[in-house]
């Protein structure tokens, strides 16, 4: 079935890019409504923005989606991930600033936050997205398709010049909650070295070592290090799950990257959208923490 937080839920932070202290509020929401964001700031143009792929205007470092007012809110995806993982399908969002507040870099406070308060069923099923045939997008040696499978999987491949990091790979089916202990926690990282790079394109004014995994050349300069090992490469799929729930369902299918990216998942979305022969709605469809067999449902997309 479908399911809304049971009831408002609090957050106020700084926000990743702009620096800016932001007030966000997760409200219950009917049936159908999907992830919608309220601008509460914006009072002179339309202030509500659903939370689509084919909304998606900025992919540099962050995703950020607007209306057709051209007003937005940026970085998204992390409690985009959250949401997807706590198996929530409908909420309203309202928040004071253009972009979600960052909290810890990673999406645990809102995995915390809503497991806090729970989640309520709601009287109709859930409808999901299921891969039909393989769809690949491929830019300057990076790589990310969809590929038919029986459940929600998320796997990738990252390679940095960096002795920290180097290459990783990861792989999770999200079943039985297991995005609230394996990737939850892992926080969004950067490097030193562009920190004046991003300053001056208006990037990560908001950026410090506790939102953050902060590197220089050799080593992290976070005093705790890392959470885990291979922190990096389960936040990059962290932030896949978070990009590809703009889809507005659950997708049923296997998802890869390597040398992933926002824009590059963006892109993975509106390329199966473009190819109706790749994918069909089915109904019945349980959260990522059960399995529950499916119905195809033959619609046209919404």
């Amino acid at each position: 079935m479908q399911q809304t937080v049971t009831s408002p839920i609090e957050f106020e932070g700084v926000g990743l890019h702009s620096g800016q202290q932001i007030r966000m509020l997760l409200k219950p929401a009917q049936i159908d409504t999907g992830i919608v964001f309220v601008r509460t700031d914006i009072h002179d143009k339309d202030n509500v923005i659903p939370a689509r792929w084919d909304l998606v205007v900025q992919s540099q470092l962050c995703t950020r989606i607007h209306n057709e007012d051209d007003v937005s809110v940026g970085t998204v995806e992390h409690l985009m991930a959250a949401l997807r993982g706590c198996g929530v399908d409908n909420v309203v969002i309202e928040i004071d600033g253009p972009e979600v507040p960052v909290m810890d870099g990673s999406a645990q406070p809102f995995v915390d936050e809503i497991d806090l308060i729970g989640v309520s069923a709601q009287s109709k099923a859930r409808r999901a997205i299921k891969i039909l045939k393989t769809i690949t997008v491929e830019e300057n040696g990076k790589k990310v398709s969809l590929s038919p499978s029986a459940q929600s999987v998320f796997s990738g491949s990252i390679d940095f010049d960096h002795p920290v990091i180097g290459r990783q790979d990861y792989a999770i089916t999200l079943v039985n909650g297991n995005f609230r202990h394996d990737l939850a926690d892992c926080r969004t990282f950067g490097f030193l070295h562009e920190v004046e790079a991003m300053h001056k394109m208006g990037l990560a004014l908001g950026g410090s070592l506790d939102n953050a995994i902060v590197l220089d050349h050799d080593r992290v300069l976070n005093n705790s290090g890392l959470r885990r090992e291979d922190e990096f490469i389960r936040h990059k799929l962290l932030d896949a799950i978070g990009d590809l729930f703009l889809a507005g369902y659950p997708i049923l299918g296997e998802y890869y990257g390597e040398k992933f990216s926002h824009a590059l998942n963006n892109q993975l979305l509106r390329t199966l959208f473009e190819d109706r022969d790749a994918w069909i709605f089915v109904d019945g469809v349980t959260s990522a923490e059960q399995k529950a067999p499916v119905q195809p449902c033959l619609h046209e997309m919404a």
